[in-house]
Parts: structure tokens; C-alpha cells; sequence
């Protein structure tokens, strides 16, 4: 009998290796096909079956899974949003090529454009922040003059905060769309920025599987003008009728932009209008979300999407109900990383859950002003808010690092 297979389009150096871990847990074979795997140290490190194509093109992708339908049993096929949330939509596309359990992809790439997104929740009456799509300096100058500063820049397409930036004056504003415009930003197609309004007020996040929302994370940034995340916690504090609201919205998003099938996570701000969405992912939320939802509710959400992929049924009921943060660790400078230390006693406190670094001594750092700035992370959980955030805050001032800066030209 063929062993039966997940196919992985794509990794992640933050969800990937929970995924080949619950799919080997549910006695499946983890296959990834990658551009280039040897940029996920997880594959070789735990053995994984990586097989190199081209995940941009369809075809290869159809050859590869139909040859390795010669030896295994493809149960089930997803992806990671690396390079982009596209690779979704390729999955997405591959289900309906092998007739297996998948996204709609028409639903998932329409959602990665971020302008016609927009365009699509605006006519169904969801909340939005005011924006512009602009194709050149000219355009960025007069949405933003129209909008009113400070306003936020962003490439129409694209994931993980790369190129997003608060501009609070025309100077701002000037660099930023000369960096986006000037060859610096790597683009996957034409280039185009969405202008959009500073929506100003805290942050939260509805993790959502199928039509169900699972938990709302609070969000803090770190400083401006970029937004690097610093720490997430859940539940978040709001009030029942705060809540009812965001999940109100979140499933207006889910009918207007034809989701709901599986994971998505829905990002918003708390103005005084209410909350308003910032932006919708057709995926799983990235780590350490599911790590979060699983120590505050018990509920796996990478097993549980797996289970959706393959055809079985999922369990989405929670078990318990505890409070869970997580800090990211940031670099304050650029250079070289002289050393880090302090994982093992920080992970040694009780009620730390997890203490993960993305990096060892001797790797350059060089920030970018997104979420590759992380150099890693310390989870923690209790059963209260203020122990939690005790817990973290300890684990967190046993970890140091030091940072040699790069020598000046």
C-alpha cells in the first residue's frame, strides 16, 4: 500500500517545521517543493523529503506531484505565503488539478492584491482605512495630499510588512516611494503602492478557521516609522460587545471577498470609529500565533488544517482557557552578531512555553523593517493575564545578545 503524502508548496522558517511535525504526527509523509529548499535550515536539519522546482510555474508543479502519484498516495497539498500569498493560490490550484480538498483560488489571489481587495470589502460596506493605488512618485505625492498625512505605504502585492512604512512628512514620503521605485524593493509585477490612511488606534488580529473565529490577538509594534511586531497576547482585552464586533466584521470580510474555506486571519485597528480592517490574509497567521491559540484554548490549528487538507474531519472545540504572549526578540543596531545566550534559562522558568532564536554568532544583521528582523522568540502562559506577563518579562531580561556594528566605509 502507498504511503500517503502531504505535499508542502514552499516553507517557512516560522510555521514549517509545525507543519511537517503534525503531519508526520497524523502519519503522513512531508514533502516540500521549494525554489530553492536549502534556505530552510528545518529540511535537512530533520531530514525532510525537499524536492527543488519552480513553484512559480504551474506545469512543473503538476509533473512533480503527478510523478511522486507513482510511488506515494497524495493525501493532500498546501502551501506557505514565502515567497508570497500567490503560493496559496498555486496550491489552491493544484487541489483542483488532483481533485483534492482546497482553498478556492480565484478567491485566495484576488485577496492577495491588496487593491482590489480593498475595492471588494469597500463595496460590501466593510470598515476601511481611506487609500489610493498609485504607479508613480506623482500619484504617491497626490494620494497622499488627498489622503492627509501621515499615511501609510505598501506595495499592492505582498506579505510579511516587506516595503511597509509610516511616512509622517513629504520627506518621509519622498525616500520611502524612491526606495519602492528605485529598484530596491523586489517586485513580482508591476509595480504599484497602495497609499492608505493612518489608522490610528491599538491592534488585533481574528484567527479564523472555516467561518468560525477561533481567538483575537492583541498586537504591539515596534518603534516607528516600520511595523515590526514586538509581542502578541491572547485573548485580548476587550469587551463583549468589542468582540461581537470584530467577529461581525470579520465575517462580512470572509462573504465579500468568497473565503471561508479553512484558515485566514483578519488584521485590524481600533479607532475611534471602531474597529477597521487593515488587511486580510487567506491563511493561517504566522508563528507564533498558532502556538498562542494552542496554549491558550488547547486547540492545534496547524493539525486541525492539515485534517481540513487531507479530508478528515476537524475539531475546532477548545479544551481550556489561559492567557499567552509572545515577545519578539528585535535588534537595535546593524552588524555582526557577536553572540546570544540566555535560552536555556529563560525556557528553564515555569510557565515559559517556548524560547526559539532564528540565529547563531557570527550571522550578519541587517535590518530591513519587517518581520525578518526577528531574531527570535519567548512564549509564556498561565492562567492569568498579569502572571503571564510576569513570566514573559522574566524570561525576556535572562536573554542577551551583543552586536558588533558593520565596520564604517
Amino acid at each position: 500500500m502507498a504511503r500517503r503524502a502531504l505535499i508542502l508548496v514552499e516553507a517557512s522558517r516560522f510555521n514549517g517545521p509545525r507543519y511537517v511535525k503534525a503531519a508526520q504526527r497524523l502519519g503522513l509523509h512531508p514533502i516540500t517543493m521549494s525554489a530553492d529548499p536549502t534556505q530552510y535550515d528545518y529540511l535537512a536539519a530533520e531530514g525532510i523529503e525537499a524536492i527543488r522546482v519552480d513553484t512559480d510555474n504551474l506545469d512543473a508543479l503538476i509533473r512533480e506531484c503527478s510523478r511522486l502519484g507513482e510511488n506515494y498516495d497524495i493525501a493532500g497539498i498546501t502551501g506557505f505565503p514565502n515567497p508570497g500569498e500567490w503560493v496559496y493560490a498555486t496550491a489552491g490550484k493544484l487541489c483542483r488539478h488532483f481533485d483534492l480538498p482546497g482553498p478556492n483560488p480565484a478567491s485566495i489571489e484576488q485577496c492577495c492584491d491588496k487593491f482590489i481587495q480593498r475595492q471588494l470589502l469597500a463595496e460590501a460596506g466593510v470598515p476601511l482605512p481611506a487609500y489610493r493605488l498609485a504607479a508613480d512618485a506623482a500619484d504617491v505625492e497626490s494620494a497622499a495630499s488627498e489622503i492627509g498625512l501621515p499615511v501609510v505605504l505598501k506595495p499592492a502585492v505582498g506579505n510579511a510588512s516587506s516595503g511597509v512604512r509610516l511616512c509622517r512628512n513629504v520627506d518621509e514620503l519622498a525616500e520611502h516611494t524612491t526606495y519602492l521605485l528605485g529598484g530596491n524593493h523586489i517586485w513580482r509585477s508591476s509595480p504599484t503602492i497602495l497609499v492608505e490612511e493612518f489608522a490610528l488606534g491599538p491592534y488585533y488580529c481574528a484567527e479564523i478557521m472555516g467561518d468560525e473565529v477561533i481567538g483575537i490577538y492583541a498586537g504591539e509594534f515596534g518603534p516607528e516609522p516600520y511595523f515590526v511586531f514586538r509581542e502578541y497576547t491572547l485573548p485580548a482585552l476587550l469587551t463583549d460587545e468589542e468582540q461581537e464586533r470584530i467577529v461581525e466584521v470579520s465575517l462580512s470580510c470572509l462573504r465579500a471577498l468568497g473565503l471561508g474555506w479553512g484558515p485566514t486571519c483578519i488584521e485590524f485597528r481600533w479607532t475611534t470609529h471602531g474597529p477597521v480592517v487593515i488587511e486580510v490574509n487567506p491563511r493561517l497567521g504566522g508563528a507564533p500565533g498558532p502556538q498562542l491559540v494552542q496554549l491558550t484554548y488547547g486547540l492545534d490549528l496547524v493539525t486541525e488544517h492539515i485534517k481540513l487538507v487531507i479530508g478528515d474531519e476537524w475539531d475546532l472545540r477548545r479544551r481550556h482557557s489561559r492567557t499567552a504572549a509572545a515577545r519578539l526578540l528585535i535588534p537595535d543596531r546593524d552588524g555582526t552578531l557577536d553572540w546570544i545566550s540566555g535560552d536555556s534559562r529563560a525556557a528553564a522558568i515555569p510557565g515559559v512555553a517556548e524560547v526559539k532564536f532564528y540565529v547563531e554568532p557570527k550571522t550578519p544583521i541587517v535590518r530591513k523593517g519587517d518581520l525578518r528582523d526577528w531574531i527570535g522568540y519567548v512564549i509564556a502562559a498561565s492562567s492569568s493575564r498579569a502572571q503571564t506577563e510576569a513570566i514573559l518579562q522574566q524570561a525576556v531580561d535572562l536573554i542577551g545578545w551583543s552586536i558588533t556594528p558593520f565596520p564604517t566605509p
